[in-house]
Parts: structure tokens; sequence; C-alpha cells
């Protein structure tokens, strides 16, 4: 079955111009349902009021107050959000941080810089074809 493009997408970045870069990325790929939260705080909040589902989370690593891993863990902590997949955008490929990230359930990970094309491989190999 084919990803639906018009899900809705969460990304994560307390850097607004990464959070710009990402939503025209997702643009050019055909998804245009996307929302952002500026830290993994904000992102948990949105992802349990309720307001539907995401098909996906796409977030930075290093945010303050709350990391990108540290919001990995809650939503894979949640039953409610636990199956929704999780893409983890770092500009540090440190060995001991995508092992980290692994143990945590990421679903795929993403070092900066990227481009839409990686973007589309990490997306596929997550979502399947769209």
């Amino acid at each position: 079955m084919a990803v639906d493009t018009n899900m809705r997408v969460l990304i994560v970045d307390d850097y607004k111009t990464m959070l710009r870069i990402m939503r025209n990325l997702l643009k050019q790929l055909n998804f245009n349902n996307v929302e952002e939260a500026i830290d993994g705080s904000a992102a948990l909040g949105k992802l349990r009021d309720g307001e539907g589902d995401y098909g996906l989370i796409i977030s930075d690593w290093n945010m303050e107050p709350m990391m990108g891993i540290q919001l990995l863990r809650e939503v894979r902590g949640d039953d409610g959000l636990k199956a929704t997949p999780f893409i983890m955008v770092t500009a540090e490929s440190k060995s001991e941080n995508v092992i980290a990230a692994k143990e945590a359930g990421v679903s795929n990970y993403i070092v900066k810089p990227f481009n839409a094309e990686t973007l589309k491989s990490k997306m596929v190999s997550v979502l399947g074809e769209f």
C-alpha cells in the first residue's frame, strides 16, 4: 500500500531555519500536512493532545529543554504513540548517539546536512514507497 502523502508529519527543532528547511524538503516530496514544534516538550504536548494521529515524527536531537532522545523515549513509552515512526536528525554522527537512539527505538537516523533525496530514502525505509 502506498504511503498517504496527506498524513500529518510533526517536525521538531529549536532552530527556526531548520524547521523551514525541513518543511521545504517535505513539500518537495509532496508532504504538505506538516506541523512544527520548537522542542521535545512542545512536541509531546501536540502528540498527546488528541488532535489526531501523526504518521511521522522528524525530530532534531539537540534541543533545550527536552532533547530529541528524551522525546523519543517518551513517545516509545506511551501506548498511544509508541507505534509512530520516528526519524532522528542530528549534526553529530557519533556512534554512541546512534546506539542510544536505536536502543530507544528510533525508526531511522539522518545526519545533517541532508537533501530531499536523503530524506526521501530514510522516509521510504520507515514508511514504504510514496
